[in-house]
């Protein structure tokens, strides 16, 4: 039985997923020192080019040739330029179930990137790698991700408690960490059905290939 994902790359309209590059260092950096990937992520905190470096090189690539995800960059086509990242990790391989993560830079926010992405990624997943079940966790206040999840189509699945620690930048401008409430949502192959239409109604991108 496979338990690694192959080495690739996913096309939308507007979009292309692949591995992480050295070039991409810099811009990663800048994107992971964003005041709301420190507040609802786990990241470092300043993230330094050496953390980039680490994850550029060795991090993001063990991930998928270790069998626990993939790690993809998500860039812009006609710019190439570095909109976000997505990753998919905790991956069953019995069970053909993995959880999907993502973040979207500052300067790319508000143009659909992060549900035409994880829309991507889920049609690559259940169509190419015939996966069962994708998983998405949001913390319980962050509501942008939570539109996202309602965009592509997930279902609600109940509240996991005190789960996870969030942050918030006191008036000093120091972070402080915060419990909060997970909410798990998930996405199944028939799930999907009728979710590209709808959305490129609504001006999303759609779909195209991967490799």
């Amino acid at each position: 039985m496979t338990t690694t994902f192959p080495d690739i790359s996913i096309n939308t309209d507007r979009l292309v997923l692949r591995p992480y590059e050295e070039a991409d260092i810099p811009a990663f950096v800048e994107m992971m020192n964003d005041e709301l990937v420190t507040a609802w992520t786990s990241v470092t905190h300043p993230y330094t080019r050496s953390h980039a470096e680490d994850w550029v090189r060795r991090i993001a690539p063990a991930e998928r040739v270790e069998g626990r995800g993939i790690v993809l960059a998500v860039t812009e086509f006609l710019t190439q330029r570095l909109v976000g990242t997505i990753r998919l990790r905790g991956t069953h391989w019995r069970t053909l179930a993995t959880e999907v993560s993502y973040v979207t830079a500052p300067w790319a926010r508000g143009e659909g990137y992060a549900t035409e992405s994880v829309l991507a990624v889920a049609q690559w997943l259940f169509r190419d790698r015939k996966f069962e079940r994708m998983e998405l966790r949001t913390p319980a206040d962050n509501t942008a991700a939570q539109q996202v999840a309602q965009k592509i189509g997930c279902i609600s699945e109940g509240v996991l408690r005190n789960a996870w620690i969030a942050r918030t930048q006191t008036e000093s401008g120091e972070w402080t960490d915060m419990r909060t409430d997970l909410i798990v949502w998930s996405l199944l192959p028939e799930d999907l059905e009728g979710v590209a239409d709808q959305m490129a109604e609504a001006g999303y991108s759609s779909y195209t290939d991967w490799s």
